[in-house]
């Protein structure tokens, strides 16, 4: 049986594998793919077990074997906080083209809308997005079809201004991109991190996977003109459907 939390984390109880082994390659992921950056605070003992439904005792030893692995630290009257950094260089791209890309991506995909709503951004959402804890945006849930078969599970955060345009029909019939230019935001740049993870319980059911089959996560923040986050992507793809080309040249 699987537990999931309010954001979609989850538990398989059933698993072979222990349930604190589970939130740590959850909370691992997170870090490695740059959901929560260096410095950033991860939940508390409390908060994970609340939100995973465990004992804080399984809360404590998630966080215990993050730490011994050096992927956070923790400190008395501090909390716990990420200590990685990832070794990735960035290298420069033209935002144009990837742009083009994406929407191009979207066009000969097929999309199915799981879920919009207005809801309140979670710690990590916020610093992507540069907005106060607190503060609320939209997120949108889909999966991306090639074939007919799932190919990736993406969940997208705009801020609440974009509701009127980020909408159920809008996203059945173009890419999330498009919608943004057409509500006359100018695309400034993008960052754009990617990660191998092992795909969690929800995944799996919803792409049609093997549990803790490899999935390429791709995490992607857009910028406008005048550099404020105007879309945090966090993408999901099956390894064995999806691969990512990128042409250099001198």
């Amino acid at each position: 049986m699987q537990t999931k939390s309010k954001r979609g984390s989850a538990v398989d109880r059933a698993a072979a594998i222990p349930l604190y082994h589970q939130i740590f390659l959850q909370v691992r992921d997170e870090i490695l793919s740059g959901q929560r950056p260096f410095g950033s605070a991860v939940a508390t003992e409390k908060e994970l077990s609340k939100a995973y439904s465990v004992s804080r005792i399984t809360a404590r030893r998630a966080l215990d074997e993050l730490a011994q692995h050096h992927f956070v630290a923790r400190k008395r009257r501090v909390g716990t906080t990420v200590i990685f950094r990832p070794p990735a260089k960035p290298f420069e791209a033209n935002i144009d083209r990837a742009v083009d890309s994406l929407i191009e991506f979207g066009r000969v995909t097929k999309v199915r809308v799981l879920s919009i709503d207005t809801e309140v951004a979670a710690p990590s959402v916020a610093e992507a997005m540069h907005i106060e804890p607190g503060e609320r945006v939209v997120r949108a849930a889909r999966v991306r079809y090639l074939d007919g078969e799932p190919l990736g599970y993406v969940v997208s955060y705009v801020p609440t201004a974009l509701s009127s345009h980020v909408t159920r029909a809008g996203l059945t019939k173009m890419p999330i991109l498009k919608l943004i230019k057409k509500a006359g935001y100018q695309v400034g740049k993008a960052t754009q991190t990617i990660a191998a993870m092992l795909a969690d319980p929800m995944i799996c059911r919803v792409l049609a996977v093997e549990p803790r089959s490899a999935i390429l996560r791709i995490t992607r923040t857009v910028y406008d003109a005048s550099a404020t986050p105007v879309l945090l992507t966090i993408a999901h793809y099956r390894s064995d459907r999806y691969q990512l080309r990128i042409d250099l040249q001198h």
